[in-house]
């Protein structure tokens, strides 16, 4: 017969029986590890701990309620704020979210989850039920102080199974597979969680019994303000009793002035008002207060309390919590359940509208901002910075240098396509000597100034214009063409100024208007077709570069928008709660009463007004930059300022609403065609004619939208801003209406070219009046597809 066992010891690591009572022997499992958990008094804990310390209960509560609050997401891929992919059909979705057993909702349980991982030392344990064909389909919590683990005896595993008493008294084995065990892990001990009361175990003591004790002190003692000592000699004793009945406990007779007898002739007073029992109370408190917050990672904001600090400070001590404290303990409970997952999809809280995690970010996007405008870093890597997919483009690429905002190119091919390329030819020495050249190449030059000869149109009227006899070729010797080449090169002499570069002179110092003529004609004709303008030589004008460049950039911004709108809609058409009651819905099983006949909610799905909104806002700051930059450079030109008026800027949000609202009337027509496609009589539409739908809809319309609107915005936003920077330059300002001259300027504009008006006097055309070239608030039939500008210049009459 084997000894009985030695009996079990059990000690306190603190003094006075707080929650940090241990087994030290007796008890050990088959890794030699003492039962740490098994002398956990949970009930004593939630009793004295939780209910009865408010800064216990308000830290639990803090951590607890973000973990029912946020919703659970699975997906794979992507960043810590978003997935690739999301999963939005899954059993553990349901439970989470919705209805975790007939008893809690999700939020419900995923509250006193959250809870008893702070308060239980052995942590938490889940229940899981599955049908008969494996779906789970209901989560139970098990009380923690119900459920005991059984090691496994052959090493082969750390649980052999777990033991579960029920409330009837009856023990049901619990295979592991069938249980969910969370805990915050015990450095040496598996079997063992922690749990922040132990840390703070003897503070929360001190905190309820300096409670308890003031309490009983207000109960128990009458302590009056303050006491009068009188000779009592003569007076009658029941007076003196009813005195003396002055001095009974109680908390209604505290603070009175009471009256004692002295003997003989004295009279004295004791003042009881202060002593320093209350004061060191207050001291107490304070620190248990902070010693247990600290213990939990709260801080006294986060439960309400945010007096004395500063926006900065509560903002820090926010994502401090989140970033500390709140994020780990919800990544404990969600990996739980991730071996109830498909390989590659984890599940996780969705915190991607908590506000306070977005701190450091903004203050990252803050810094960025000022590099880029200090011209430091380029569009692209600003947006990066941003989480933002960058646009790629010459004009994003480049470095803008301040403080005129000149593009300095990351390339040859971006200095090209931002104007900055070398001219052909230019820093060639005019002096220099021709190359040498063969037989083969002389005789095609020759060849080539002689065909020029059959066009002598335009040399005849110059050569009027001089008032001089036609130039004559020299007489050859009447041999090769190579031979007259370099009989002319072996005449030549070093060049020097004479009056073809005095007649050079003057024409470029000298701005006439060509006659009618064949000479003018053709350079009317070659002006016609030129794709880009230069600078006047006074005054200002924006140049088709401005415009170009600002185009390319809101083509960029707009593609990228509306490839992602085009995602998200995809993703709406084949969410649940879309097609849940439509005749779209997949049932996953037989009882699927989920389906019906309704048509999808075609307004619910391409959510108009949210991409209106995200258009404006993505198109502002591109928009805003460049109508500062505009008015900046008339200002230099015109009154030599770099003031920027608002009304500048304004020009650019009112341009950014309307590429919202040029959204708004494409999801529009998005919408109708998704509904027209539902109400065919006797079709047998799937889901897949939708989406088909919906690509061939993105790729007829998207590419004529992104042209128009970023047309129009440039010319929009670049002739606001200059014509509200010249009104605010002064009185002094006319404008000349200038066009493109070619064939597509409508026949209302070609009457405009050359019309000079003061600042501030609007355009008459058509009975419309316009501000400026692009004005948002004329008929849209006077300004789409617009490509004029205005000149500014000062008055000399004024």
């Amino acid at each position: 017969m084997e000894p009985a066992p030695p009996p079990t010891e059990t000690k306190d690591l603190l003094a006075g029986g707080v929650y940090s009572s241990m087994t030290l022997a007796g008890v050990t499992n088959v890794w030699g590890t003492p039962g740490r958990a098994d002398g956990w008094d949970l009930e004593r804990v939630v009793v004295e701990g939780y209910e009865r310390s408010v800064w216990t209960f308000k830290s639990v509560e803090a951590i607890s309620k973000h973990a029912s609050t946020l919703p659970v997401q699975i997906g794979r891929g992507g960043d810590e704020r978003e997935f690739a992919e999301t999963l939005d059909d899954h059993p553990l979705l349901r439970l989470l979210n919705k209805q975790a057993n007939p008893l809690e909702t999700g939020d419900v349980f995923k509250k006193r989850l959250s809870a008893q991982l702070l308060l239980s030392k052995k942590g938490v344990f889940i229940e899981k039920t599955k049908s008969r064909g494996g779906v789970l389909t209901r989560l139970d919590l098990l009380p923690p102080d119900r459920v005991e683990v059984i090691p496994d005896d052959e090493n082969a595993a750390y649980v052999k199974h777990f033991q579960f008493t029920d409330y009837r008294g009856h023990i049901r084995e619990l295979k592991p597979e069938k249980v969910i065990w969370i805990r915050d892990p015990h450095p040496v001990d598996p079997f063992c969680g922690v749990t922040p009361l132990e840390a703070a175990g003897l503070s929360i003591d001190l905190d309820v019994k300096a409670r308890t004790y003031n309490i009983s002190f207000i109960d128990n003692d009458g302590r009056p303000g303050g006491i009068v000592g009188i000779d009592l000699d003569g007076v009658d004793s029941n007076e003196v009793d009813r005195i003396q009945k002055r001095l009974a406990p109680g908390a209604h007779n505290a603070g009175q002035l009471t009256l004692v007898g002295t003997g003989p002739g004295g009279v004295t007073y004791v003042d009881t008002s202060a002593r320093p029992r209350e004061m060191a109370y207050e001291t107490l408190a304070t620190t248990s207060k902070n010693e247990i917050l600290s213990a939990f990672g709260v801080y006294e904001s986060i439960i309400g309390n945010a007096s004395e600090r500063t926006f900065n400070n509560a903002d820090r001590e926010e994502w401090n919590f989140w970033s500390h404290t709140e994020l780990p303990h919800l990544n404990l409970i969600a990996s739980a359940f991730d071996p109830d997952l498909p390989d590659d999809w984890v599940i996780r809280f969705d915190t991607s509208r908590v506000q306070a995690l977005e701190f450091p970010r903004r203050q990252a996007r803050e810094e960025a901002r000022k590099e880029w405008e200090a011209g430091l870093i380029t569009i692209d890597e600003y947006r990066q910075i941003a989480n933002r997919k960058p646009f790629n483009t010459p004009q994003s690429r480049a470095l803008w240098i301040s403080p005129q905002k000149a593009p300095v190119p990351a390339n040859d091919q971006d200095a090209a396509a931002l104007g900055l390329a070398p001219e052909s030819g230019a820093g060639a020495d005019p002096n220099a000597a021709l190359p040498p050249a063969g037989d083969q190449s002389a005789a095609a030059a020759v060849a080539e100034a002689r065909e020029l000869e059959a066009a002598p149109t335009a040399a005849d009227d110059v050569t009027l214009a001089r008032g001089e006899q036609p130039l004559e070729l020299p007489a050859g010797t009447g041999g090769t063409a190579a031979e007259e080449v370099a009989a002319a090169r072996a005449q030549t002499t070093e060049a020097a100024p004479g009056e073809a570069a005095d007649d050079v002179a003057r024409a470029r110092a000298t701005i006439t208007q060509p006659e009618d003529g064949p000479a003018a004609e053709d350079v009317a004709a070659a002006r016609a077709q030129l794709e880009t303008k230069s600078l006047a030589a006074q005054g200002f004008e924006v140049t088709d570069a401005d415009f170009d460049a600002l185009s390319m950039a809101i083509q960029a911004a707009l593609t990228a928008l509306l490839a992602r709108q085009e995602g998200v809609i995809f993703a709406r058409l084949r969410a649940p709660k879309i097609r849940k009651y439509t005749r779209f819905w997949e049932p996953d099983s037989e009882n699927d009463t989920r389906g019906g006949d309704a048509n999808i909610d075609e307004d619910r799905v391409v959510s108009a007004a949210r991409w209106a909104e995200e258009t404006t806002n993505t198109l502002a700051p591109i928009l805003q930059q460049a109508a500062t930059a505009t008015a900046r450079k008339l200002g230099q030109a015109v009154a030599g300022t770099d003031t920027v008026p608002p009304a500048a800027v304004a020009a650019a949000l009112v341009t950014a609403m309307y590429a919202g609202e040029a959204v708004t009337t494409l999801l529009g027509d998005l919408a109708e065609e998704l509904r027209s496609l539902q109400t065919i009589p006797g079709s047998e539409l799937k889901l897949k004619d939708l989406e088909r739908a919906v690509t061939r809809f993105y790729e007829a319309a998207a590419p004529t939208l992104i042209s128009r609107v970023a047309e129009t915005c440039a010319v929009s936003t670049i002739n606001g801003a200059a014509d509200a920077a010249a009104e605010s330059a002064g009185p002094g300002v006319v404008r000349t209406w200038i066009t493109r001259q070619d064939d597509r300027v409508r026949p209302a504009h070609k009457a405009l070219h050359g019309t000079t008006l003061p600042v501030g006097t609007p355009y008459e055309i058509d009975g419309a009046q316009l501000r400026y070239p692009g004005d948002p608030f004329a008929p849209i039939g006077l300004t789409v597809n617009c490509r004029c500008r205005l000149h500014y210049d000062t008055d000399p009459e004024e």
